[in-house]
């Protein structure tokens, strides 16, 4: 089609996350496709936003050049102002001067210059009209104080002046003028344009957009490199939330490498992975990205572009992120410092959103577009061979090998369209004395919790929606010992059940229905019928993912007989040792007489210090379930907290008057032959060993000291050097013990992590 005499490519107003894209094909344009460098391609849009109401502006080529809204308003100012200008016919004749006063002998010039400013140059450069509007204004100004003041017109001055009023009110104009007011000289005013209107340049396959702030008014918090791309924290002056800042490599690349990646994806398309698991896809990437690297190397030679062998593989992993991979969302469920990434609806309105393990929930950069999602979820309709649509508007899905589960939602449940939220997975478990360096408990009550695990006390963990509670599981899990059966329930793979076995665990884990899954769809086994098949497992100690609902009966009638065998844990969601009871007898219906089958209750909360915006994860409560209580646990004196949290010291406290009145400490006496003093000697040692690793990690700058390959093998030999005493003296000398292994610690665990760092 034409736009004023000029031939322009195939356009379209695309509509998605509630904007409006106006989109030009510039792949046959005979004009360079970029706003800040071509006066044609300035008037093309110019013209349409007289026509279109859109919220940004996007050139595609090889790659896309991007124009954000701000942008956009730049230009949709001057185009109704041009627009306007045109209707008014600025340049007709009772706004040349008044005829019966002046004549008509300046009428053409003055037509001439109006027609100029307002028709011929406006909308091809702006700023050099409004230049050669200041000359004219000034030019007529001279006559009026000159002797030529026969060719003044007071009209004709009036219109030049309502022109400017018209201009002087567009931001465009405003921002030029700030900085010619700097300038000595007026500049070539081709080069103005540049700090206007610099776009984001991405390929055309990648749909998703980076938004970047003024980076002198944010504070750089961190700096850290995931894959090939660096991640930035940034601290806004005006913003709660903390900025997570991407700037991937195929986001500022050459157009020779745009071209190449395009192409290459046209090529590949034809040998995409279809249904394949996501096993089988992750065994693969590094197939695929050979593949590519060969059809790289074709391309570049068939059109003469010089490449090294470091940019082909750069190339061939970029090809294969948006191919066989997630997208631009593979880099951030490769950051393991994230918990969480949620994309909400409708797509593509606002940048999607993380949960940072150091700085709490942070607003990215993305902005993510509904083309992507579908895609997405295609893919992981295809590799669950699970419904997604409005009869099943859910779909609860792990990603094992990203180590995420998802939840994808969408209509009618969402009315605004699809939305998801991951949830990423620590690789490695979670240590107690891991927990201790960060504050979450003391070294006391890790040694009292290490203990409970040992005297196979049965343990709800509870809390909200990420207070640490799993990742608690995570840490006593690991205080199991060693040649002990362990079975895992989850409905949602959360645990790291992989990596246990790979350090020495008896693990086997049992995969149950989802609580959302689309029903009647999935054949997975239900969590109860699941927890009776686990019984039958033989001895072994049990852990439930989560306590959601029918499985709670289920779990409290193994728990009361016995038949569970070895310890048994869970978690649950609650705010208090109450509210878990509350909970468990009044929701999920399991009679009072076998809640108290559970021992001890553990709560997690996070706490904002004094209102501060900063979550810190801590525990606050532990709390011993007693026996001899009838309907209500609290009324009664049926909860007795051990350990309770003061936010002013930020401590877990030992409540020492409380134990006179433990059942629990009686019972463990009774059954393991150790007085009180004893047990909490064996206590002091086992808190005093996780602090004492942490020192050690510290003064030695051994972050890995405290992971769970080397924090189990800490515990597993101070379990040994007790066992050895209680086998050569028939009791424990607690200190001795506890020097022994520090010893240990120091001679060989740590000289063997600094020698296996340097090999």
């Amino acid at each position: 089609m034409k736009i004023g005499g000029f031939e322009v490519g195939p356009w379209a107003v695309k509509e998605e996350g509630n904007k409006r894209h106006l989109i030009f094909d510039c792949r046959d344009c005979v004009y360079s496709s970029s706003i800040a460098d071509d006066p044609a391609c300035r008037y093309h849009v110019f013209s349409l936003l007289q026509e279109v109401e859109v919220d940004d502006i996007v050139l595609a080529e090889v790659y896309e050049r991007v124009y954000s809204e701000e942008q956009k308003k730049l230009l949709e100012e001057i185009s109704r102002v041009a627009q306007k200008l045109e209707i008014e016919s600025v340049w007709s004749y009772k706004f040349l001067g008044d005829a019966k006063i002046e004549g008509e002998k300046d009428f053409g010039e003055r037509h001439n210059t109006i027609v100029k400013i307002t028709h011929d140059t406006l909308l091809f450069d702006p700023i050099y009209s409004y230049l050669e509007l200041l000359r004219a204004i000034s030019k007529e100004r001279e006559r009026f104080s000159s002797e030529d003041k026969e060719h003044y017109s007071d009209v004709y001055l009036r219109t030049l002046l309502y022109i400017k009023k018209n201009l002087d009110s567009t931001m465009l104009v405003q921002k030029a003028k700030q900085i010619l007011l700097k300038l000595k000289t007026v500049p070539d005013t081709k080069e103005m344009y540049k700090p206007f209107f610099e776009a984001q340049v991405k390929p055309s396959f990648i749909g998703s957009r980076l938004l970047f702030e003024e980076e002198e008014k944010l504070e750089l918090l961190d700096e850290y490199q995931v894959k090939d791309t660096t991640v930035q924290i940034f601290k806004h002056p005006n913003k709660p939330q903390k900025l997570y800042i991407v700037n991937p490599p195929e986001y500022s690349l050459p157009p020779d490498k745009y071209f190449i990646l395009s192409k290459t994806r046209e090529i590949v398309a034809s040998y995409r992975p279809g249904k394949t698991s996501l096993s089988e896809l992750a065994k693969s990437r590094k197939y695929f990205e050979r593949v590519y690297q060969s059809t790289i190397k074709d391309i570049a030679k068939e059109n003469n572009i010089s490449l090294g062998n470091d940019e082909i593989i750069e190339l061939s992993q970029i090809v294969a992120r948006y191919t066989v991979g997630y997208g631009i969302l593979e880099l951030l469920l490769s950051d393991r410092n994230l918990t969480d990434i949620f994309i909400d609806s409708p797509i593509g309105q606002k940048p999607l959103y993380v949960i940072h393990s150091d700085f709490g929930q942070c607003e990215t950069n993305i902005l993510y577009t509904e083309g992507e999602a579908s895609s997405l979820v295609s893919k992981m309709r295809a590799m669950s061979g699970r419904p997604f649509d409005e009869a099943h508007p859910v779909l609860d899905f792990d990603l094992p090998d990203m180590e995420t589960r998802v939840a994808v939602i969408g209509p009618p449940l969402a009315p605004s369209g699809i939305a998801f939220a991951f949830r990423l997975h620590k690789v490695t478990p979670w240590t107690l004395p891991q927990f201790v360096d960060v504050k979450f408990l003391t070294p006391l009550s890790a040694g009292l919790l290490s203990f409970f695990v040992d005297a196979q006390a049965t343990m709800l963990v509870t809390g909200s929606r990420g207070s640490g509670k799993t990742s608690l599981m995570q840490a006593l899990i690991l205080e199991i010992i060693q040649s002990t059966r362990i079975i895992v329930q989850e409905d949602t793979l959360e645990l790291p059940v992989p990596y246990m076995k790979n350090i020495g665990f008896n693990i086997q884990r049992l995969k149950t229905r989802s609580p959302i899954a689309a029903g009647g769809t999935s054949s997975e086994v239900a969590p109860e019928e699941a927890l009776r098949t686990a019984l039958r497992l033989g001895d072994s100690a049990l852990i439930i993912g989560e306590v959601r609902s029918k499985e709670a009966r289920v779990l409290y009638e193994a728990m009361r007989i016995g038949a569970a065998g070895n310890i048994v844990m869970g978690t649950i969601h609650g705010e208090s040792a109450y509210s878990v009871w509350d909970r468990v007898v009044n929701d999920l219906d399991v009679p009072n007489t076998s809640f108290k089958a559970t021992d001890v209750v553990v709560v997690a909360r996070p706490i904002r210090f004094s209102g501060s915006l900063q979550r810190n994860r801590r525990i606050v409560q532990i709390t011993e379930v007693k026996k001899h209580w009838i309907e209500d646990p609290e009324r009664e004196g049926g909860l007795l907290d051990l350990m309770s949290y003061d936010a002013k010291k930020d401590e877990l406290e030992l409540l020492e008057d409380n134990l006179k009145e433990s059942e629990m400490f009686s019972k463990i006496s009774k059954m393991s032959g150790l007085n009180l003093e004893e047990i909490w000697r064996s206590i002091r040692m086992n808190g005093s060993a996780k602090e004492f690793l942490v020192e050690m990690k510290n003064k030695n700058s051994i972050p890995s000291l405290l992971e769970a390959e080397n924090a189990v093998l800490a515990n597993n030999k101070l379990m040994l050097l007790k066992e050895d005493q209680l086998e050569e003296h028939g009791s424990v000398d607690y200190e001795e013990v506890l020097g022994e292994w520090k010893n240990w610690v120091k001679n060989h665990l740590i000289k063997g992590i600094i020698a296996k760092t340097k090999s």
